[in-house]
């Protein structure tokens, strides 16, 4: 998932706000083609995932909408993920195609791949450790795609994984009937009290994040652009062309050293040829945690591809800068009547012309959620610093007071069932926070050491 440091009340917060007061585009969509004949595959990139893969396939048993298959991509696993995924499948009737490899060579050339080499309309990505705990989660995200021409991406609400909701996967009808032959592929749980107790720290720390970012930022980009800046990749259903595509531009370029996150770039990408990511609000899937102990490598991959794609796709970034220039020069009441003159012939929400030159031309309304994305990166761990070297001691008590006050009522507001549980809960993770800001600096420095020292361009997932 591509995050953002803090809930402060930020230039992003500001962007969300403004989309809020603004309110969607109210023209209704006119599909033109019926997702109920979508050819879906589920595409699972594993490895060594023996103790979810059942959790993950048992969850699409349930799916009201069943993909023509599923094609679980193992990347070299040392355990028994494939055994357990195939004997699963067989026993509950289900098509599996397993592809195996002998050494792993990443999920961003695993989702190329599959994109070039099947003939699917909609390319789903569900990674192993992850559920679908909506039952309808697939169905929605496919009638997404359809709604419009250029939306690139869908997907729903993502949480952590609980005990609970391994437990009530584990008790499907389809795990059941695995677990009769193999009563050794039960679902595993952490052993001992104190990964528990690191997972769950874990847990209570993203939770909160998720609910603010989906709840509230996310869900005010997608009224003011009918998009988010990207799609989260643990459970997403893409539109297997636009995937192919993407990747037929860049890789002569790039290769596979994209970034560090596969989701960040393709999202951006989209969003560079005037394509939409879209996030619903009425499905959940629910993803494995890692350990605290791990956590700081996770969030290093998801901000460092933030940066990286910022640094490739700078002519969106620098989308506001256009925009300002053609206010000044009167253009954009032309470009206005234009955009209006398309929507009376093309009637879409959000329409706009697609193609990077447009983009380099013009710029995109969402260039705004990228450049105050990286603002915020790179200055807020910078201001803190600062107020530090120079012992404004008293100036720095009173910005983090008012910035926990802030983002716990704004936390509190996005989560109106359960407002004095969000409420506490964020004043617990402050200080959690806060050294995922210190940890935004450093790889922040890191990448401009990447860019102008090393001269290193090797960005994988």
């Amino acid at each position: 998932m591509a995050v953002y440091p803090l809930f402060v009340v930020s230039p992003n917060t500001i962007v969300s706000l403004v989309g809020y007061m603004r309110g969607p585009d109210n023209t209704i969509a006119v599909p033109t083609e019926d997702y109920r004949q979508a050819k879906v595959d589920v595409v699972i990139p594993c490895l060594n995932e023996e103790r979810n893969i059942t959790l993950a396939l048992a969850s699409i048993a349930r799916q009201t909408m069943q993909p023509r298959r599923i094609i679980l991509v193992d990347d070299g696993s040392r355990d028994r993920t494939v055994d357990f995924a195939k004997e699963f499948c067989r026993i509950n009737g289900i098509d599996l195609l397993a592809i195996q490899r002998k050494e792993p060579i990443g999920k961003t050339p695993t989702i190329k791949r599959q994109a070039r080499e099947f003939d699917s309309d909609v390319e789903f990505i569900l990674d192993a450790d992850t559920v679908l705990e909506s039952d309808n989660y697939i169905e929605r995200t496919v009638e997404e795609l359809y709604k419009a021409v250029g939306i690139a991406s869908a997907c729903g609400i993502i949480m952590p994984q609980r005990k609970r909701d391994r437990a009530r996967f584990g008790h499907t009808t389809a795990m059941q009937r695995f677990l009769v032959n193999h009563p050794e592929g039960r679902v595993f749980e952490d052993k001992g009290q104190v990964k528990q107790l690191l997972r769950g720290l874990t847990n209570l720390y993203r939770e909160t994040l998720y609910v603010y970012l989906q709840r509230f930022i996310y869900r005010g980009q997608m009224t003011f652009f009918g998009s988010i800046s990207g799609p989260i990749g643990c459970a997403v259903a893409y539109r297997r062309q636009y995937v192919e595509n993407l990747f037929d531009k860049y890789e002569p370029i790039m290769g596979d050293d994209l970034t560090n996150s596969e989701d960040v770039f393709l999202g951006l990408a989209s969003l560079n040829e005037g394509h939409r990511n879209i996030q619903l609000q009425d499905v959940i899937a629910r993803t494995e945690e890692p350990e605290f102990q791990h956590l700081h490598k996770q969030l290093y991959l998801w901000s460092s591809a933030f940066l990286q794609s910022a640094y490739y796709f700078d002519t969106l970034m620098w989308s506001p800068l256009k925009t300002m220039r053609r206010v000044i020069n009167g253009d954009w009441r032309r470009n206005k009547q234009r955009s209006f003159d398309e929507k009376r012939r093309i009637p879409e929400p959000y329409r706009q012309a697609f193609g990077e030159e447009v983009t380099k031309k013009r710029g995109r309304p969402m260039g705004w959620v990228l450049l105050m994305g990286v603002v915020e990166k790179l200055f807020f761990p910078a201001f803190i610093i600062i107020m530090v070297a120079l012992g404004w001691w008293e100036a720095l008590l009173v910005t983090i007071v008012a910035e926990i006050l802030l983002a716990s009522t704004l936390l509190a507001i996005s989560s109106p069932r359960q407002r004095v549980e969000y409420f506490l809960k964020c004043l617990l993770i402050t200080p959690i926070r806060y050294a995922t800001l210190m940890l935004d600096f450093v790889t922040a420095m890191r990448f401009a050491a990447d860019l102008w020292i090393f001269g290193n361009r090797r960005w994988r997932k």
